[in-house]
């Protein structure tokens, strides 16, 4: 089995740890998780998170701890932002493996199992971004882990360790991201409990996890609540009501919208993705761990459907369940002598290295009219983004080709693009949402301005994390610190546009004054703000410099 511990540790540092520090932050999401905990850690306060200076109460802390640690251990680099997300997904891994090989009763199964999630397209591209779901997704991997030995238990002292352990595994998840994680393990079990006829078990136990999950809550709980009394009310209400049920709810998007979502994120195994769950559904009484494991699947995909705000980050906990189901399928499929789903699967990878090759040539050729992602002068990122799907159409040959023989090698089709796609995104791209490209050519101007000012909240935090600065004022939008900014403390961390000319006149007697602004397609510089000493444009962004007066 070593060989196998190998090329999964292999498959790890090569798709997770070595692009994380290869390409820049994205903003918003990398470069505001970065700055929350980069203050935290630089203010030494564990407990109120806080956004360039402001309160920022969208979280609770625990996935910010896990940042907090990585950036203490590795330093301010884009790697130690990123790797609380990929070691999530490793450990996530791990209980996959731990899950499968006890509900598969095979080790090769279970490796197969584990290796199915880490190359899954969603696990992937999400394990290896700055984002709080990869440590939700650890929590309630742990939490299925956890009731499955409920499920297994012989004794009531067994039982209610189980459920200690769930209860810790929701508490921390709760710690994450709130209460939407101890909703996600009871909807989750509920079609097991009823088909199995435990739900008395259900309600008898299952208060022990939840005081086990509110004693693990409750000094973190108590304490915002005593430092920031308003802390609870603005996140329950409108993180949760609002974000998910109501109708000014935010990333609104229709019922349907995480059916692409999962079918894209199942590449390259995609083909596998119907008999994993037709199995889980026809063995529901004669093996009702397969069972169990599609509750986990089905119930989070249609809560999260149902709820107005979505984001393919949410769904990122049901692969984890998935990923055992489809080794389980196709383990029997291939016992029994059967190839065709496996041709199948190789045909859609050729074809969607084939389509990443036609794609990305029409756009960089300037083919497709109104559509020029890369410059003349990128055809090399044009070069190594094809490179990078023709490895992908080449793997997608070679299983559909030898089907029975090869058809576990669909688990390398990503690597390249994991690897290289970082060479090849478009510098448009990069200047719209890469700040800290911007912040590099302008680091001397921005560091020495005793004020800057930025119009979105995106470049913004990543100017304060590239500068290690946590003083940026937000100019005209205010946009998701806009409840930071209500309380009075936070009153000069904003300036309009109507008030900048006096403002500008206020403050320029006491240092530089640096103004970011991002611009539309073609649009110049607004004529009516001050006169600046200098403008530097930067793609569709514009630093205005005013120089100390006085």
């Amino acid at each position: 089995m070593r060989i196998y511990n190998g090329l999964v540790a292999l498959f790890l540092g090569l798709v997770y740890l070595i692009p994380s520090s290869l390409h820049l932050l994205w903003q918003p999401d990398e470069t505001r998780y970065a700055e929350i905990s980069r203050e935290m850690l630089d203010k030494g306060d564990w407990i109120v998170p806080q956004f360039m200076g402001v309160r920022y109460f969208e979280k609770p802390i625990a996935g910010y701890w896990v940042n907090n640690l990585s950036q203490w251990i590795f330093g301010h680099n884009n790697f130690s932002v990123r790797f609380g997300s990929s070691l999530s997904i490793a450990l996530s891994g791990l209980l996959v493996f731990w899950l499968a090989s006890r509900i598969l009763n095979d080790r090769k199964g279970a490796y197969l199992a584990t290796l199915i999630y880490f190359s899954s397209m969603l696990v992937l591209c999400i394990g290896g971004y700055a984002v709080l779901d990869p440590m939700l997704t650890l929590w309630m991997t742990a939490a299925m882990a956890s009731f499955y030995l409920t499920m297994k238990a012989t004794s009531r002292r067994e039982t209610l360790i189980a459920y200690l352990l769930l209860g810790l595994a929701s508490g921390m998840g709760f710690l994450t991201k709130g209460f939407l994680s101890l909703a996600i393990p009871v909807i989750s079990v509920l079609p097991y409990v009823i088909q199995q006829k435990k739900l008395k078990e259900l309600l008898i136990f299952g208060p022990i996890a939840i005081v086990t999950a509110a004693i693990i809550s409750l000094p973190w709980v108590l304490a915002i609540h005593w430092r920031e009394p308003d802390y609870w009310r603005y996140f329950f209400w409108v993180e949760h009501i609002q974000r998910f049920a109501e109708k000014d709810a935010q990333h609104k998007a229709p019922f349907w919208y995480y059916l692409p979502v999962l079918l894209a994120g199942t590449l390259p195994w995609l083909a596998l993705l119907p008999g994993a769950l037709a199995k889980g559904w026809r063995h529901r009484k004669d093996q009702p761990a397969l069972f169990y494991l599609l509750g986990w699947v089905v119930m989070p995909f249609l809560f999260f459907s149902i709820a107005k705000g979505k984001l393919p980050t949410y769904i990122l906990p049901c692969f984890a369940p998935l990923a055992i189901l489809m080794a389980s399928w196709v383990s029997g499929y291939i016992q029994a002598g059967y190839s065709r789903a496996l041709k199948i699967n190789g045909l859609i990878n050729l074809a969607f290295g084939a389509v990443g090759i036609i794609a990305l040539l029409l756009v960089g050729s300037g083919v497709l009219h109104g559509v020029q992602l890369f410059q003349p002068q990128e055809w090399l990122k044009v070069v190594i983004g094809t490179a990078s799907f023709g490895f992908w159409l080449l793997v997608g040959i070679i299983t559909f080709i030898s089907p029975l023989k090869r058809w576990r090698w669909a688990a390398a089709a990503p690597i390249a693009l994991m690897l290289l796609y970082g060479y090849a995104i478009p510098q448009q791209v990069i200047d719209s949402k890469q700040p800290q490209d911007f912040v590099s050519k302008n680091r001397d101007i921005l560091q020495n301005s005793r004020f800057v000012l930025v119009e979105t909240t995106g470049i913004a935090s990543g100017i304060a994390w590239e500068l290690e600065r946590d003083d940026i004022v937000m100019y005209e939008s205010k946009g998701e610190i806009s409840y930071g900014l209500s309380y009075p403390d936070a009153a000069e961390r904003y300036v309009s546009a109507a008030q900048f000319p006096d403002w500008l006149k206020q403050k320029r007697p006491q240092g530089d004054v640096c103004l970011v602004v991002r611009l539309a397609k073609g649009e110049a510089v607004d004529p009516t703000l001050p006169k600046a000493d200098a403008v530097f444009y930067y793609q569709r962004m514009a630093l205005l410099f005013y120089k100390k007066v006085g």
